[in-house]
């Protein structure tokens, strides 16, 4: 189980030394890791090959001064030492500030700097938090990735939060599956700990993290089965990413093979602007287009998922374009009384993210409804002006 890390792209062998060069320049802003097994995956004689992409990183990250550092207003949310709670019926706990990877796209990469303190290893502040406040029905387990942590304490934090009666669902959020598949297939402790607190009526949920169909590999297949051997219910999410899976043919083939091996594709998101993130992203209704159409070629079960970005204020689904419109409604709310709001937006195909909007949304919401009044009144009998006299 034993899996070597490379932690500077100078021990990569693949890389020629202008490369090495180039990158490494990267490396003083954004840190690099990766798993050895993880850079097998990469075809090294193609320049674009999507995983290299996701994994290895470009001078493009640091050409623009771009982004913000907590793009999503975590910090906001921190009620506790290494606990967020933005959404009533969820607790986020952060219990590991390590991963298998580092992924170019993170929004998190604030974790990675010197002096850097919001993850909590020592739940002891947050689970006090939780067993006080009832509405907490599910916590994810997060950061970082929690199987980073040893399997002794990772036990020590589900028994933990299992304690607490009203907390039905644990949420693990972990790319594991396809950074460092074998930490799950060949860990036989962490499959008993997982099989002994997913229970029938209190699962556990890994949210799992494949963004390209090509980390679906065989130790992928054999580390997802083994999780639902031990009763796990897997959910996958991604965002779209330029490069990596911004074509319907891609994200569709990963959508098939998720359903087929028994994950459920469960969000797409818009790539946050998190600092350095900018070449990654793509325009959110270039991704809706992507989305829809790798959605319209698959099945029912494998098109479950929900196209989101997940704002300050919440977690914004996508749900239509027309000609002139983007529609979006609040899939989760920070504020309670804006869950399952609907915003309307006259379209504008350079925007990134719900800012980009924003100072446009009453204007269109008035107007909608004012050409709504409009076609009404064109289309009404000549009677409906006396009577509305």
């Amino acid at each position: 189980m034993t899996t070597r890390y490379i932690t500077s792209v100078s021990r990569i062998p693949k890389l020629s030394a202008e490369e090495k060069n180039e990158i490494g320049q990267v490396e003083h802003w954004f840190s690099f890791k990766a798993s050895e097994y993880y850079l097998s995956l990469i075809d090294w004689s193609d320049p674009f090959d999507p995983i290299r992409r996701l994994i290895i990183p470009d001078p493009g990250e640091i050409e623009e001064e771009d982004g913000d550092m907590d793009p999503s207003g975590e910090s906001t949310y921190t009620v506790a030492s290494g606990l967020q709670h933005k959404y009533a019926r969820t607790g986020l706990l952060l219990v590991s500030d390590q991963c298998g990877g580092l992924c170019r796209y993170c929004f998190r990469k604030r974790l990675f700097v010197e002096g850097a303190d919001e993850v909590s290893p020592d739940v002891t502040e947050g689970i006090r938090y939780i067993r006080k406040h009832p509405e907490v029905t599910n916590v994810l387990l997060t950061g970082g990735d929690p199987l980073m942590l040893p399997t002794t304490q990772l036990r020590e934090i589900i028994e933990e939060i299992r304690r607490i009666d009203h907390v039905q669902i644990i949420r693990i959020g972990s790319k594991m599956p396809a950074y460092n598949p074998m930490r799950i297939s060949e860990d036989k402790e962490l499959l008993a700990l997982l099989k002994q607190y997913s229970l029938p009526e209190k699962r556990i949920y890994l949210m799992s993290q494949f963004t390209h169909p090509r980390e679906i590999t065989s130790e992928a297949e054999k580390a997802i089965n083994a999780l639902l051997s031990a009763g796990v219910m897997v959910l996958n999410q991604t965002p779209i990413l330029r490069g990596i899976n911004d074509s319907s043919e891609v994200l569709a083939e990963l959508f098939q093979k998720l359903s087929f091996m028994g994950v459920s594709p469960y969000y797409i998101f818009q790539c946050r602007p998190t600092h350095g993130n900018h070449i990654y992203a793509v325009p959110i209704e270039e991704s809706y287009r992507i989305f829809e159409e790798a959605r319209s070629t698959v099945s029912g079960i494998a098109k479950r998922a929900r196209f989101v970005m997940s704002h300050a204020t919440g977690k914004i689904e996508i749900t239509a374009c027309t000609k002139e419109y983007v529609v979006m409604k609040y899939h989760q709310a920070a504020d309670p009384e804006e869950m399952g709001k609907v915003v309307v937006c006259r379209r504008n195909p350079s925007a990134y993210w719900f800012d980009d909007y924003v100072s446009i949304v009453d204007e269109c919401l008035l107007s909608s409804v004012d050409d709504r009044r409009n076609d009404l009144m064109a289309s009404a009998p000549p009677e409906a002006d006396t009577l509305s006299e």
